[in-house]
Formats: structure tokens, C-alpha cells, sequence
């Protein structure tokens, strides 16, 4: 996970990778002198990733809408910070959503960036090592895996994501969908996931979600994925 998710928040990185709960994840980042949260630059160019996603559609993504939640998330994080200095308790908790969703946007999004890269650095293709055996043990082989992957990203409602994560206790994989950018913590660690928003894809496909769906995973970056099940 990059270090710019929480920068200077050494307790927020530490209890989202010991997947605390979204209440332990945002006072982590609030119970600490800290600075904001900055949007990562990406390891390639905006363009890098075409035809499966194009440039312009990666800078909007990028730009302005992780932008966006990193904001909101900033913006949140001082109006609690205030909260909490005035013991206003009322004030702390009806400001958890926000933490919950722009710092959820906030990390759903750095983690995608690094779930992808150009099929002439390695992206697409199929998984090896550890990863391809924990998806052959939950689902048989990998075209199988990609087909209900798919399927889960397709029957999203609205806004979401779909995932890939390790169960933290019996350490097998198994996709799970959340809604809107509700992030993977608890039991769960975060390896592989695809934005189910319309943002992500809509400039170049249009109502046609499925074909990007299925171009996506010839820019997934498999080496990543690896790198998190350890």
C-alpha cells in the first residue's frame, strides 16, 4: 500500500493493514498530528494503459475524481480534528460517513492504480505463483475466477467495487462486492480490485459496462496482486 494513502499517519497505514475496523481507521488518522493526504502520482503515463482504458479517461479518473476524495477526505479530517478538540462528540460521529467515504474513495483508488499496468510492463495475462494456486483452490481455474468476477461486477446496483481479497483468518481468497467506495477492512485484506463506477468507464464505453469489464484484465497487474497475498 503507498505510503501517500495516510501520509505522516504511521497509525492510520498500521491499522488498515492490520485490518482494523472503519471506525479504528479513521480515529487513526485523526488522533495524530498529521499531514493531508495527497494524491499519488502514477507509475505511468496516462495513455499507457490503452485500448483497455484510455488516456483521457485516466486523467479525468486520476485528476479529478481521486482528487475529489482526497479533499474530502482532508476536509473531513479537519472538521473532526475541530470536533475533537471541542469534546464534541455528536460532531465526531456524524462526520465518521465522510471519513468512511472520501477516505475510502481515497484508498480504493490508490490501490486500483497499482492493480494496473501497460500490458508491455507485464499487465494482463494470467496469474502465477501463490495467487494462481489460492484462485484454483476457491474457484477451480482462472477462466472460471474471471467469468464470476465479472458476473459480481455486473450485478453491482449502483455504485461499487468488486474485489478479490484473502480471508485474514483462513486465508483462502473469494471476491466480495462493496457498495459506493466502502473500502476492505476487518477480516479482509484488499489484492485485486475493479471500480464498478460509471466514472471509471462511461467516456469510453458508455453504457456498455460489460466490454469494459472484460478489456480490464488484460492491464491488470498481476505482480501487485502477488505482492499483497504475501
Amino acid at each position: 500500500m503507498s505510503a501517500t494513502l495516510f501520509r505522516s499517519s504511521a497509525a492510520a497505514r498500521s491499522a488498515i493493514r492490520a485490518g482494523a475496523s472503519k471506525r479504528a481507521i479513521a480515529m487513526a488518522s485523526t488522533n495524530f498530528v498529521r499531514g493531508k493526504a495527497t494524491l499519488p502520482d502514477l507509475p505511468y503515463d496516462y495513455g499507457a494503459l490503452e485500448p483497455s482504458i484510455s488516456g483521457k479517461i485516466m486523467e479525468l479518473h486520476h485528476k479529478n475524481h481521486h482528487q475529489t476524495y482526497v479533499n474530502g477526505f482532508n476536509a473531513a479530517t479537519e472538521q473532526i480534528q475541530a470536533a475533537e478538540h471541542k469534546q464534541d462528540i455528536q460532531a465526531q460521529i456524524s462526520l465518521q460517513p465522510l471519513i468512511n467515504f472520501h477516505g475510502g474513495g481515497h484508498v480504493n483508488h490508490t490501490l486500483f492504480w497499482e492493480n494496473l499496468a501497460p500490458s508491455k510492463n507485464g499487465g494482463g495475462g494470467e496469474p502465477s505463483g501463490k495467487v494462481k494456486t489460492a484462485i484454483e483452490s476457491s474457484y477451480g481455474d482462472f477462466s472460471s475466477f474471471k467469468t464470476k468476477f465479472n458476473a459480481a461486477l455486473a450485478g453491482i446496483q449502483g455504485s461499487g467495487w468488486a474485489w478479490l481479497v484473502k480471508d485474514n483468518e483462513t486465508g483462502q481468497v473469494q471476491i466480495r462486492t462493496y457498495a459506493n467506495q466502502d473500502p476492505v477492512v476487518g477480516k479482509y485484506t484488499p489484492l485485486l480490485g475493479i471500480d464498478a463506477w460509471e466514472h471509471a468507464y462511461y467516456l469510453q464505453y458508455q453504457n456498455r459496462k460489460a466490454e469494459y469489464f472484460s478489456a480490464i484484465w488484460d492491464v491488470i497487474n498481476w505482480k501487485t496482486v502477488e505482492q499483497r497475498l504475501k
